[in-house]
């Protein structure tokens, strides 16, 4: 999940990073900061990461159910297929092409919906995040503030992270570079092994 996270922390870097027009006579004074990392302080991370989870589980639940049917269906097939009338074994073989093709678009749609679920939990986080950046930057007279990803060097009391996660309510004293977590897996785990057997027609 975090990984996918980090990408919309990049688009967010492109679009909306915080800058501050400052009049001619005040000083030029750069700050900079790591939206991801504040991001993982955060206690909204921990319920994205559980609401992610159980997203990813229902959609893996639905999955297998539909693969459980079809393998189903299809041992069934294979063992009374030699019997079969010809109009019915057609018929049959009709019906498992076209749940195969259910299960893959089932995995196309989930992995969307997977997405889509994300995008919707952090998007609110890092527009607050990007408030947070913005109002410490005008309560402290920074002209830019920019990404540590993208600086090569600079002075320690340049990092106002501390000062964006004490504006967000998270302390900073106990915040600490959280691992990232493993991403939640999309439902598509389970592929359809399509058989040759089930579109092979009988003579």
């Amino acid at each position: 999940m975090m990984n996918k996270i980090k990408l919309l922390v990049v688009a967010f870097f492109l679009i909306s990073f915080a800058s501050f027009a400052q009049s001619n006579d005040q000083p030029l004074k750069i700050g900079y900061t790591n939206v991801e990392y504040i991001l993982l302080q955060m206690p909204e991370s921990k319920q994205i990461e559980s609401q992610l989870k159980d997203h990813s589980t229902q959609l893996e639940n639905q999955l297998k159910g539909k693969y459980a049917e079809y393998e189903s269906k299809l041992q069934a097939y294979e063992k009374g297929a030699a019997t079969m009338d010809k109009t019915i074994r057609e018929d049959k073989e009709k019906e498992l092409m076209n749940m195969n093709n259910s299960i893959q678009e089932f995995q196309r749609t989930a992995q969307m919906s997977l997405q889509q679920k994300e995008k919707s939990l952090v998007d609110p986080v890092i527009a607050k995040i990007d408030k947070a950046i913005k109002d410490v930057a005008k309560e402290s007279g920074y002209t830019y503030v920019i990404s540590n990803q993208a600086l090569l060097a600079g002075p320690e009391d340049g990092d106002i992270s501390p000062l964006v996660l004490k504006k967000l309510g998270v302390d900073p004293a106990k915040a600490q570079q959280t691992p990232e977590p493993a991403a939640a897996k999309p439902a598509t785990t389970t592929k359809p092994a399509t058989s040759s057997k089930n579109t092979k027609k009988k003579n």
